[in-house]
């Protein structure tokens, strides 16, 4: 299973994938992490499942958005193409139909990293991705 880490690895606010991804990385079977560079175009455009870790603003705690939520995810105000961030072309992508199914693992900006519970989520989605469901 691929997992997409966004952020950006230079703002300590935005670089907690990053770092899990790179802690984890040899730690767990048929799990494969892509990492994304600030406006790099999406390599998953098409893809029937997709999984996604990523540092959000506003949650307090580790959270899953489902592929239902997506809709849900409020955008920031935009005023040039530079604006145009994760949020908004998940949602973009959505609407065209070039998007399957979304799962977000979202870490909050504050507090500490809980490897072992991002190890254990990460887990059970390579265990669903096995089982196809």
């Amino acid at each position: 299973m691929k997992v997409y880490i966004f952020g950006n690895e230079d703002l300590e606010f935005d670089n907690k994938a990053i770092k899990i991804a790179k802690a984890l990385e040899n730690t767990l079977e048929h799990c494969d992490f892509i990492y994304i560079k600030p406006n790099q175009d999406l390599p998953f455009v098409c893809e029937e499942e997709v999984v996604i870790m990523d540092t959000i603003e506003g949650i307090e705690d580790i959270k899953i958005i489902n592929n239902d939520q997506v809709k849900n995810i409020s955008l920031e105000k935009r005023t040039t193409a530079h604006d145009f961030d994760l949020g908004f072309q998940l949602k973009y992508l959505k609407k065209i139909g070039k998007l399957g199914k979304v799962t977000i693992v979202g870490l909050p900006m504050a507090g500490d990293i809980d490897y072992l519970r991002i190890q254990s989520i990460l887990r059970k989605l390579v265990a669903q991705d096995i089982q196809g469901s």
